[in-house]
């Protein structure tokens, strides 16, 4: 099967994604400055999710410029990736709304874990369709930075009740890790 409708669907369940995050936003009742003030929590939660959905796009974009032919496992593994992206907006209003309480960081923490987990199991099953000596395998290599994000959501999951503000700051770390595009797999197509 051809790469190309699970490229085109992916990007667009993305985009909507991204849409509806920030469609969360409401209009102040006034037009001053202070009536923003009461949006800084949902702001700054879309910010974070906009940097997540965004890396998520670009590294899928990278990965799948390794991949030659998808089959029922790839596609599979791909919707499961989408299904736990298309959570992030849920997450973020209620992180923004809640301004960061805690069971809503641990949910946000949980969704982001379980979106990690369906990235890597993505990865794993078109390195197993295009073997083990593939261009995507040998750029991910032995994928220290997926682990080290795995182990650093878990501990933020785990801290969310003794301090919700560190578990804000572990996932913004694991974002900034990400943000510069994949350059494992960069490096192959330059």
């Amino acid at each position: 099967m051809n790469k190309n409708r699970l490229e085109a669907f992916s990007d667009g369940v993305l985009a909507i994604i991204i849409t509806i995050m920030v469609l969360e936003f409401k209009i102040p009742k006034t037009a001053s400055f202070l009536a923003l003030k009461p949006l800084l929590p949902i702001f700054l939660s879309y910010i974070l999710s906009f940097i997540y959905v965004g890396i998520y796009w670009n590294n899928h974009h990278h990965m799948m410029h390794t991949v030659k032919k998808v089959n029922g496992k790839i596609l599979w593994a791909n919707l499961h990736l989408l299904f736990w992206l298309s959570l992030i907006p849920f997450a973020t209003a209620w992180i923004g709304e809640h301004h960061f309480a805690p069971f809503p960081m641990l949910i946000y923490g949980f969704i982001l874990l379980f979106c990690a987990i369906a990235y890597t199991i993505l990865q794993l099953q078109i390195i197993k369709k295009h073997g083990d000596d593939s261009e995507l395998s040998k750029a991910i290599g032995k994928d220290y930075k997926g682990k080290a994000s795995l182990i650093l959501y878990v501990i933020a999951i785990l801290s969310t009740y003794y301090h919700e503000a560190f578990s804000a700051v572990i996932y913004s770390l694991v974002a900034l890790m990400w943000l510069v595009p994949d350059k494992r797999i960069e490096k192959l197509f330059d």
